[in-house]
């Protein structure tokens, strides 16, 4: 089998196309939930922490002397250390981490539900032979021995 051909086999399949369009709505979620976190989420917490923006959280390493924000110490050539993105940033995993996982917690509880529950045992075994004989038996069929009712 050819390469190419192989190739559009692997790639026609469902299981490549889901994962396409799984890392397509993945990327859109993400950036709805960044755009929480970052727009609805800090300027509150921000506001119960002092008056605080976390995108204006940093650490100037080298490059000169007080800035108020980020890009006035970058305009100035600093070299910062952005710990308040960093900061948003984890919020914004463990917020799609949570989501992702009650996600999937709420399928699994679909999938367990839409399953039938297992049919009842309609057949037993012959103590005498190990034949399968129906439950009903009274004589097993293979061995002609008495069943217990």
């Amino acid at each position: 089998m050819g390469f190419v051909k192989e190739f559009r086999e692997f790639a026609t399949k469902g299981n490549v196309l889901d994962l396409a369009v799984g890392v397509i709505i993945g990327a859109a979620f993400g950036k709805i939930v960044s755009s929480f976190v970052s727009d609805i989420m800090m300027p509150p917490l921000g506001i119960l922490l002092g008056k605080v923006s976390f995108a204006d959280m940093f650490l100037v390493l080298s490059g000169g002397g007080p800035f108020r924000t980020i890009v006035e110490a970058k305009a100035a050539g600093a070299v910062t250390l952005n710990y308040g993105a960093f900061i948003s940033n984890i919020i914004d995993f463990i917020l799609v981490a949570l989501c992702i996982f009650i996600l999937i917690k709420q399928a699994n509880k679909l999938k367990k539900s839409a399953e039938a529950p297992a049919a009842p045992e309609t057949a037993k075994e012959c103590p005498e032979c190990l034949s399968k004989i129906p439950k009903a038996a009274r004589k097993c069929a293979f061995c002609a021995s008495q069943q217990q009712a």
